[in-house]
């Protein structure tokens, strides 16, 4: 009985704490796998910096797939947003590239 009221307690928990959903967490969500992809960021299950680049290139063009599907309906700060993530995200892929 303790342990399901502790549990439902932690759920409670993550509920307050978790952001809404908006276009600019999904933007940041995708750049935070890209940026794991790239072995930037290490992977929240290993604890380990892996790297998979035909992922990062894929969720790079994900992000511009979006960019360009949006146009015209972003709001100022999304746009930026956006814009600024898939260039540093381009200039990191170039880096562990070469390309």
């Amino acid at each position: 009985m303790a342990r399901k009221k502790t549990q439902k307690k932690k759920e409670k928990k993550e509920e307050e704490t978790q952001q809404p959903a908006s276009f600019s967490s999904l933007v940041l969500m995708l750049a935070t796998g890209a940026l794991q992809h790239l072995g930037v960021v290490e992977n929240p299950l290993t604890k380990k910096k892996e790297k998979n680049l035909a992922m990062a290139k894929l969720t790079i063009d994900i992000l511009g797939i979006l960019r360009d599907k949006t146009n015209g309906n972003l709001e100022r700060e999304e746009e930026k947003l956006l814009e600024e993530l898939i260039y540093d995200l381009k200039m990191n892929y170039v880096k562990e590239t070469g390309v």
